[in-house]
């Protein structure tokens, strides 16, 4: 996942720390292997020098918490609402944009999830209509190209028809994780 715009969409809910906002991605985007909580802190920084969140004080057992910033609210609702259509989209990183979003707005999920699956069945259509390849590699190319658009569109479309009936947004959880980077004296 874009540990970066999964970050932006979790604190369109609220301010939160980082290893928060870790439980809150794990949570949200199962599929995922686990992101190291490092990992997490260093895109806090990041997007802190980026001027897409910045802090918001200190939890009462010292944790720094961030919010986003009016640029990192755009950023945020940018990536919810807008698949990443520049050209073969990444499989994990359109579950995660629709995993995600669905958990933080279904409405929007639901679009985002319509708009990858028209763009998969526009693919299926031109790569059914191209010439056969001659090349063995290039057939077997072609055959993966297909079946990744059937899947695709199969799951796409099992999403939309799940978004319409299906309240999945949920909050910031008030479970709080024990451990995280105390804040420091500057």
């Amino acid at each position: 996942m874009s540990v970066r715009d999964g970050l932006l969409a979790v604190l369109s809910l609220g301010e939160g720390y980082g290893l928060q906002l870790h439980s809150e991605l794990a949570a949200r985007a199962p599929h995922r292997g686990p992101v190291n909580v490092g990992q997490i802190y260093s895109t806090l920084e990041r997007l802190a020098r980026t001027g897409l969140v910045e802090p918001a004080g200190i939890t009462a057992d010292s944790f720094p918490l961030y919010r986003l910033t009016d640029a990192g609210t755009v950023a945020a609702a940018s990536w919810m609402t807008e698949p990443v259509l520049d050209g073969l989209p990444e499989w994990t990183e359109m579950l995660d944009q629709v995993l995600v979003t669905s958990s933080i707005d279904p409405v929007a999920a639901k679009t985002v999830a319509e708009r990858y699956r028209r763009w998969w069945e526009r693919d299926l259509a031109d790569t059914r209509t191209e010439a056969e390849p001659t090349l063995a590699d290039a057939r077997l190319a072609l055959v993966a190209r297909e079946a990744q658009a059937v899947a695709a569109i199969a799951w796409l479309g099992s999403a939309v028809a799940a978004l319409v009936d299906y309240d999945s947004f949920r909050p910031l959880s008030q479970s709080r994780p024990k451990r995280g980077r105390r804040a420091t004296a500057h």
